[in-house]
């Protein structure tokens, strides 16, 4: 059985690590940073900056141990300038001289993005897959809203358990610079 936990803060330096972990072998992740030990970094950078402390964490547990993790952001969410500026920063350290396509992927999907008031799911991962954490923290989180959802699915191996939740893909979008595709789906108000 897994379990799924929620914390707004206390619980950052594990969903960095779970999504660090899940995130590996992420097409995206190797395009915007193939150099692996700086993901954390990006992970550290999206939760406390561009999620920040209105986000919503949660983290899949099984049997004691931490399998997988999710941060969602709830409609209406924005960041100060202050954040705006302190993720600028981290994500240059990050990335270092592959900043341009880090600003790409942005400009790419924040166009793109539903106007509407949404629950948008940042990033979902499974530290280890197979064991339901994506299904634990899908069903968790979607029976708690009441409000349309979005995300952006990097791995086209994802799009069948999202689908089975209710989203649609709206688009396939493919990153210029050689990049992989992504999914962009949509789950309007149950």
């Amino acid at each position: 059985m897994v379990d799924v936990t929620v914390d707004t803060a206390t619980d950052l330096d594990t969903v960095e690590r779970v999504l660090t972990q899940a995130f590996a072998d992420d097409p995206v992740m190797l395009w915007i940073q193939p150099d692996a030990r700086r993901h954390r970094m990006i992970f550290h950078t999206l939760l406390r900056n561009v999620h920040g402390p209105t986000a919503t964490l949660e983290l899949a547990v099984r049997d004691g141990a931490t399998i997988g993790a999710a941060a969602w952001d709830p409609p209406g969410h924005t960041i100060s300038a202050k954040e705006q500026v302190m993720s600028s920063l981290w994500f240059i350290r990050a990335l270092g001289p592959r900043i341009g396509r880090g600003i790409v992927l942005e400009q790419t999907f924040m166009k793109r993005r539903p106007k509407e008031p949404h629950w948008y799911l940042g990033q979902l991962g499974a530290a280890a897959p197979g064991l339901g954490a994506g299904t634990a923290l899908l069903e968790h989180r979607l029976s708690q809203i009441d409000a349309p959802a979005y995300l952006e699915s990097s791995n086209e191996r994802n799009v069948p358990l999202y689908e089975r939740f209710g989203f649609r893909v709206t688009e396939e979008v493919v990153l210029p610079f050689d990049g992989p595709t992504v999914w962009l789906m949509y789950r309007p108000m149950p």
